[in-house]
């Protein structure tokens, strides 16, 4: 269900389990990727809600959360910094995509005891995008748009994804996805990943252009302990495009970590719920 909330003077969704978040169950948080809103998870939060506590964000300016956009990642990092306290979440699974990658990879630099565990799909230690995608988002958005939702999936997949991710796009302010992406763009923690200490599952598809598989592969080297998981007949949007191997490798890497504590009390209150 969708939870509305008032934070910092905005309204900020979320997609939470319906009757809220149960102690003593482990809490997955998902965010989403440039432009996109927490449907990005869909294909996670559906299937694992009766396993797990999930909160699925739309960041501001994203999806029913109020705007504008954010231009850094630092920025997005403090507002879900800020969010999880609001709906006090405690020590959750941060599992970001993309633009989401680089806040989970970011935020765990940041506040290292904020979370159990971060889950970068589709990422890397920089995210450069393609000059001519930041000023094609300037000139014409919409054939920006249908190229990058075109080339963001597996060929395989594009009959079914790719126009579902354009429309998707399309209705989204192209100022907001221009500064998430520019906010990808100037991303570099390519000096600082050693100094990530938390457990770490790097996801990639195999066949992503936008953000290639050695991108995944540096990320997993550099952080001590992270292991590497390649989708098979994927692209850049890896967990909707083969979400039964995507789901099956998260939870085995959840389902790894330690034990919650006893008693541990998570979970939104009943407040702000529509």
């Amino acid at each position: 269900m969708i939870h509305l909330q008032n934070i910092g003077g905005r309204r900020i969704a979320c997609w939470i389990n319906s009757g809220g978040l149960v102690p003593d169950r482990r809490t997955l948080v998902f965010i989403h990727s440039s432009g996109f809103d927490h449907t990005n998870w869909i294909h996670q939060y559906t299937p694992l809600k009766d396993t797990y506590n999930i909160a699925a964000l739309d960041l501001p300016g994203h999806g029913r959360s109020e705007g504008p956009g954010e231009r850094e990642i630092g920025t997005y990092v403090a507002w879900v910094r800020r969010i999880l306290g609001e709906l006090r979440i405690d020590h959750p699974v941060l599992v970001g995509h993309s633009l989401g990658a680089a806040i989970c990879l970011s935020f765990a630099l940041r506040h290292p005891d904020a979370a159990a565990a971060i889950v970068p799909v589709g990422g890397g230690a920089r995210m450069p995008v393609n000059p001519m995608i930041l000023e094609g988002l300037r000139e014409d958005p919409a054939a920006v748009i249908a190229l990058a939702a075109k080339f963001s999936v597996a060929k395989a997949n594009r009959a079914r994804l790719a126009g579902l991710l354009e429309e998707t796009l399309s209705l989204v302010d192209p100022t907001v996805l221009y500064d998430d992406l520019n906010a990808c763009d100037a991303l570099d923690v390519t000096d600082k990943l050693a100094g990530i200490n938390l457990p770490t599952l790097v996801v990639c598809g195999a066949q992503d252009k936008m953000t290639p598989p050695a991108l995944s592969a540096f990320l997993a080297e550099q952080i001590a302990g992270a292991k590497l998981t390649l989708i098979e007949e994927a692209g850049h949007f890896a967990m909707m495009e083969n979400p039964e191997v995507f789901n099956g490798a998260l939870t085995a890497f959840v389902g790894a970590l330690p034990q919650l504590a006893e008693g541990r009390s998570t979970g939104a209150g009943e407040s702000g719920k529509h």
